[in-house]
C-alpha cells in the first residue's frame, strides 16, 4: 500500500510549500489549501474496504517481529481518514473569504495542514512512540491556531491549553515509556502479543496514564478545564476542527485503538470509560446551558457529545462501537457546522454574545437555516443524522443490560435540546437587538461550506443502511471489538 504514507506526506509538504509561494501572490494559498485537502478526501474515499500494512523502509516483521515502524490501513483508520479529511475540506472552503481579516493567511493554512498531517499521523500509526509524536504535531499546531488572533483573550487562551495539553503528552508520553520499559517494544501489535490481555498491576497503571492523557485530549470531565477557552477564542475554521475532529483524533480514537487493540479492553476498563462518558454528557450539556457567548455554549456541548461516543466504546459490544463511531462522524458534522454558523454570526455582527442577537433569521437566513438543521441534529431529532446515532447508543446499552446509562443518554438529549432551543430562540427569533441591527448574509464561500454540512447533517442518516454500514461502520467496529486480533491481523501470526 504505497498510497498510506501519502495522508502524511502530503499535507506535510503542502504545509512548507504554501508559505513559499504566497509571498507574492497571497491568493495562491487559497488554491494550494483546498486543493490539498481535496486530494486528501478523494485518497481517503479510495481506500473504503481496503487493508494494508506500510512499512517504512521495507523494514517488515522477521518471524513475526516488526523491525520497522508500521503505518496501518485498516476499517477504523480509514473511517478516521475520512472524517478528518472531508471535515479539513469543508472548512479550508470556508476559510477562503473567513480569513480574509486576519493577517498571514499563508501561515493559517501551514499550520493548518500541519494539524491535518498530525490527526492523519495518528490515524494511521502502528508505534505508540509515533502515536505520540504524531499527537505532539497535531497538538502544537493547534496551540498556534488557537492564538492566531494575536489578541489578548486568544493568547491567554492558548497558553491555558498549552499547559494544560503538554500535561496530557506528557501523561500519554509517560505511558509510552513504561510500556516500552515492560514489554521492550513499541510496536503496537508486539506490545499486544506479550501482553495479550492479562493485565497486571503495573499494566493497569499505564493504562490509567493513558486515560488521563487522552482523557485531556479528548476534554472528559474531568479533564476539561482547557477547552471552553481554547474554543471560543480560536478563529471559527479552528473553532470547528477543533471540536469537530482534533479532540476525537488524538483523543478518543487514540484511546480506544490502545484500549481495545494493544493492552486488551477488560471489565474495569469498559466500566471507567462508561462511567467518564456518562458524567461528561451530564456535565458538559448542564454548563452549556447556563452560557451567553454562543462559542462558549457550543464547546460545552462537545465535551456533552463526545460523552457518547465514549460511553458507547465503554460498552464495548460491536453494535454499541458501531453506533459510538456513528455519533463520533455525525458530530464531526454538525458540531462543525454549528461552530461555522457561530463565525458567521460573529463575522456579521462583531459579537458572541447572545444578549445582543435575535432576529438574525430574517438578515441571515443561510446561516440561520443552516443552523436551525445542525440545532436539530445534535439534539437528537429525527430524521437527522444525530437521532439515528443517538437512537442507536441507547438501544446498546439496553441490549447490554446498562440501563442506567441508557436512561442519562435519553436524559440529556431532551437536556440537549432544551439547551438547543434557548440558543435558536435568543439568536435567531424575536427582535434585533443592537448587533443584528446592520447584520446581513456572510460571502459565498462561507455559505457553500455551511450548505454542504447541513446536507450532510440530513444525509447521513443513510450510512445506517445495510450496504453503507457494513461498507464503512462495522469494518471500523469489527477492528476494535475484535481487539487482540490486531497483533496477528499485522504480524501474521
Amino acid at each position: 500500500m504505497q498510497m498510506i504514507p501519502l495522508f502524511v506526506a502530503i499535507p506535510l509538504g503542502a504545509a512548507f510549500f504554501i508559505p513559499m509561494v504566497a509571498r507574492k501572490r497571497p491568493r495562491v494559498a487559497d488554491t494550494l489549501a483546498n486543493l490539498t485537502t481535496l486530494a486528501l478526501l478523494l485518497m481517503a474515499i479510495s481506500v473504503i474496504g481496503k487493508n494494508g500494512v506500510y512499512w517504512m523502509g521495507g523494514w517488515g516483521p522477521l518471524k513475526h517481529i516488526p523491525l520497522g515502524i508500521d503505518l496501518v490501513l485498516d476499517g477504523v483508520s480509514v473511517f478516521m481518514l475520512i472524517t478528518i479529511t472531508l471535515i479539513s475540506f469543508l472548512v479550508t472552503i470556508y476559510s477562503i473569504q473567513y480569513m480574509d481579516k486576519f493577517t498571514a493567511k499563508a501561515r493559517f493554512y501551514a499550520l493548518f495542514l500541519l494539524m491535518v498531517a498530525g490527526m492523519n499521523g495518528v490515524a494511521l500509526t502502528g508505534d505508540l512512540f509515533n502515536l505520540y509524536v504524531f499527537l505532539e504535531i497535531a497538538s502544537i499546531a493547534s496551540y498556534a491556531l488557537v492564538a492566531f488572533g494575536c489578541e489578548h483573550e486568544e493568547l491567554e487562551a492558548s497558553f491555558k491549553y498549552l499547559v494544560l495539553g503538554s500535561v496530557g503528552s506528557t501523561l500519554i508520553l509517560f505511558g509510552v515509556a513504561m510500556t516500552y520499559a515492560v514489554t521492550g517494544s513499541l510496536n503496537m501489535a508486539q506490545v499486544s502479543a506479550m501482553i495479550g490481555g492479562d493485565l497486571k498491576p503495573i499494566h493497569l497503571f499505564i493504562v490509567a496514564l493513558f486515560i488521563s492523557g487522552f482523557g485531556l485530549k479528548a476534554a472528559l470531565v474531568p479533564f476539561h478545564a482547557w477547552l471552553p477557552d481554547a474554543h471560543p477564542s480560536a478563529p471559527a475554521p479552528i473553532s470547528a476542527m477543533l471540536s469537530g475532529v482534533l479532540i476525537k483524533t488524538i483523543g478518543v480514537y487514540a484511546m480506544a485503538r490502545v484500549m481495545f487493540n494493544v493492552v486488551g479492553m477488560t471489565p474495569l476498563i469498559s466500566y471507567v470509560l462508561m462511567v467518564l462518558g456518562t458524567i461528561s454528557m451530564i456535565v458538559g450539556v448542564l454548563l452549556a446551558m447556563g452560557q451567553d457567548d454562543i462559542k462558549r455554549f457550543l464547546a460545552y456541548s462537545s465535551i456533552s457529545q463526545v460523552g457518547y461516543v465514549v460511553l458507547a466504546m465503554g460498552i464495548g459490544t460491536r453494535f454499541a462501537i458501531a453506533a459510538g463511531l456513528f455519533h463520533l462522524i455525525n458530530h464531526a458534522v454538525f458540531k462543525s457546522l454549528l461552530f461555522l454558523n457561530s463565525g458567521a454570526i460573529e463575522y456579521a455582527t462583531g459579537t458572541r454574545d447572545l444578549n445582543k442577537m435575535g432576529g438574525l433569521r430574517e438578515k441571515m437566513p443561510v446561516t440561520g437555516t443552516t443552523s436551525f438543521i445542525g440545532s436539530m441534529a445534535i439534539a437528537g431529532i429525527p430524521p437527522f443524522s444525530g437521532f439515528w446515532s443517538k437512537l442507536f447508543i441507547i438501544l446498546a446499552a439496553i441490549q447490554a443490560q446498562r440501563y442506567g446509562f441508557a436512561t442519562w443518554a435519553a436524559a440529556v438529549s431532551v437536556l440537549t435540546l432544551a439547551a438547543f432551543m434557548r440558543l435558536q430562540r435568543r439568536a435567531f427569533f424575536g427582535e434585533p437587538r443592537e448587533a443584528s441591527q446592520t447584520a446581513k448574509e456572510v460571502p459565498g464561500t462561507m455559505q457553500a461550506s455551511m450548505i454542504g454540512l447541513a446536507v450532510l447533517c440530513i444525509v447521513m442518516g443513510f450510512l445506517w443502511l445495510p450496504q453503507a454500514r457494513d461498507t464503512f461502520l462495522m469494518p471500523a467496529a469489527r477492528v476494535l471489538q475484535e481487539g487482540l486480533n490486531y497483533a496477528s491481523n499485522i504480524l501474521g501470526m
